[in-house]
Formats: structure tokens, sequence, C-alpha cells
């Protein structure tokens, strides 16, 4: 088979969505995955990554690493030898930073979707707007670069999102999961809101876990409280898939932990703040209840912090709107375990 190098080079979520896209190439292709440290856990979950290299891309990425001679080099000599590269980015990404890497790297065949003019640096050139509809769901957005690639999806596919998980790894830890981190604060619902949400749920009988990296452990003890049990940072991204799995309902906003409860089927209140579109980015063809002021004055902003005092998008989101959602996700009717937590590691 053919090697194809499949680049996403941002967040976890955004690996996740392009799991649709890789498993199209992957049909016809042996797929090697270029991804920045966040989405390594990610890409290595998705069905039809053979093998997958990591780069922290100082282009792409929030907090950048410098710009190094030697560290291009490197990657240029890394990515020699594949005989075609597909590029996948979002709506304010260009390719043709990493496309002029590959052609400096041999790669013969280059697909992307770029506003500018590509030259030389690409072979298929999707032009937003024009060939490529951007307002349409970030999945749907990668597979028609992956089309236009030549690598359609099957019609065996469902074109959901999926990740690679043991049949039997879901483990009822919860009844829901609240995950109340994101990798920026203007996606995070108030941490005071979630915990009241949390003790809500409880006291109406749910079984809480709340879940978040190694990062967010004292988010994620606020938030639990004496009411959930707190599985912050303890937790694998494969591992937190199986929770969200076993679960009737995850709380969570605009963030990776979406896109697997998205990948594995499970109900979403998604606290959506709309700093960026969420025809784009919402959990992607799983039951929802969407939350949160799409027309707030940061819409659109792509605001890593909230630029308005209050941040009242989320917080106007009261709790007691978030366990109505749930209910109307999670019948009352759903199974209810205690807590497993001897299926997750200290």
């Amino acid at each position: 088979m053919r090697e194809v190098l499949v680049a996403r080079l941002d967040g976890a979520g955004d690996v996740l969505l392009a799991g649709p896209a890789v498993r199209a190439i992957a049909r016809s292709a042996r797929v090697t995955m270029l991804v920045g440290p966040a989405g390594e856990e990610a890409a290595r979950l998705l069905p039809g990554v053979a093998e997958v290299r990591v780069w922290a891309c100082p282009w792409v990425l929030g907090d950048p690493p410098p710009v190094r001679r030697e560290e291009i080099d490197a990657l240029v000599g890394d990515l020699s030898g594949f005989v075609e590269a597909v590029v996948l980015t979002s709506f304010h990404q260009s390719p043709l930073p990493l496309a002029l890497v590959l052609r400096m790297a041999g790669v013969p065949r280059i697909t992307g979707a770029s506003v500018d003019y590509p030259g030389a640096l690409l072979d298929v050139r999707l032009r937003p707007g024009e060939t490529l509809d951007e307002d349409q769901p970030e999945p749907e957005r990668m597979l028609a670069i992956a089309d236009a690639a030549g690598y359609p999806l099957p019609p065996d596919d469902d074109g959901r999102l999926h990740v690679r998980l043991p049949s039997a790894a879901r483990p009822r830890v919860a009844d829901v999961v609240v995950h109340p981190g994101a990798a920026v604060d203007a996606r995070r619902w108030p941490a005071g809101h979630a915990a009241e949400a949390v003790r809500l749920l409880a006291d109406e009988g749910w079984r809480v876990a709340v879940t978040g990296g190694p990062g967010e452990r004292e988010l994620t003890a606020q938030v639990a409280g004496g009411h959930a049990l707190d599985l912050g940072g303890r937790t694998t991204m494969a591992e937190l898939a199986a929770i969200i799995g076993g679960a009737s309902a995850i709380v969570v906003g605009n963030t990776a932990a979406a896109h697997l409860a998205a990948a594995v089927g499970t109900p979403v209140v998604s606290l959506f703040a709309p700093v960026v579109p969420a025809v784009r980015w919402r959990p992607y063809r799983v039951p929802q209840v969407l939350l949160g002021d799409q027309h707030a004055p940061c819409r659109d902003t792509r605001a890593r912090a909230c630029p308005v005092p209050g941040h009242p998008c989320l917080a106007s989101v009261r709790p007691d709107d978030v366990v109505a959602a749930v209910r109307s996700l999670a019948p009352r009717s759903a199974p209810r375990t205690g807590p497993l937590t001897e299926e997750i590691p200290a």
C-alpha cells in the first residue's frame, strides 16, 4: 500500500474530528499521522492510523516553540520517503508552511485547502468559500479535503467519529460525567456553576464522576466537592473515552472530551462558548443539548481568554439548566451503579 502522511497539528479534539477523513484515506493507503504533542494520544485511538509522529509546530500551537533551523531540517529528514501528504486544517489555518517543508522533504503530491495562492506548494488545492464550504462541521470539511485527494469515504462507513477501544472497556463508573476544564479559559463554564450542578445531580440520585487532565486536579477537586468521584489527572485518554462511553451523559465545554463522547456515542450537554462557530465545532452526530449564548459579543473572535467582563456567554447558563438537559438526554430509567474506582489507576 502507498504510504500517505496525514497532518493535523493542533489539539486532541481536532485530531479526533479528523477521524472520518483518516479512515477514508486508510481504506487504500497506509496512514502515518503527523500531530502536535497534544494530539498524540488521540491519534493513537483513531481507526486507520498505522503510525504516529509528533512535532510541536511553531505556526499552529497556541503557545508556540521558537523556529529553529535544526528542528526544521530534522523534520524534513523525517518526512522524506512519503509519496503523498494530506494536510488537514481548520478555516483559520494555512497548509502552506507545512507544504513547503513537505516539498523540501521531496514529497511529490500534497493536498490542502488554501485561501492563499499556493504556487508550487500544493498539487490539489481546495479554495475555501469556492470549492470548499466553510459553514459545515469540521469532520465534513476534512472529509472534503481527503475526497479531493482521491480518498472518498466508502459507502459502508457511517462517517461518524470513532475511537479504538476494547469492546468490553466501558466501565460503569458513573451515570453522568462532568468535565469542567478546557484548553483555553474562554471555553470553560465557571467552576462554581459546575460544582453546583454536580451537587444538584447527586441530590437527584445520579452517580457523578468529574474528569480532567493532570493540570486540572485543583479544578476537578473543587467541582467534585464531596458529591462526586474526582478523577482529575487519573486517566489516560483511552480510559477517559471508556468512562464516558459507560455513562448516560456528559456535561462538557467545547473541548476534546466532547468529541470523545461523540466517538463513543454518549449524549452531550454542550456548554459551548461561541468564540468559534457551533456549526463547525459542536459535538458531531450525537444526541446533545447546546447551552450558551451563541450571539454573545465574543462570537467568532477565537478568543483564548474571554474578552467580555463576567464571561456572560457561559456564566448565564444556570446549574439547573444543565440538570434539566441531563434529564432530557438520560432518562431516569438509565441504570445506576456505584463508582467502580478499581477500574481507574491511582
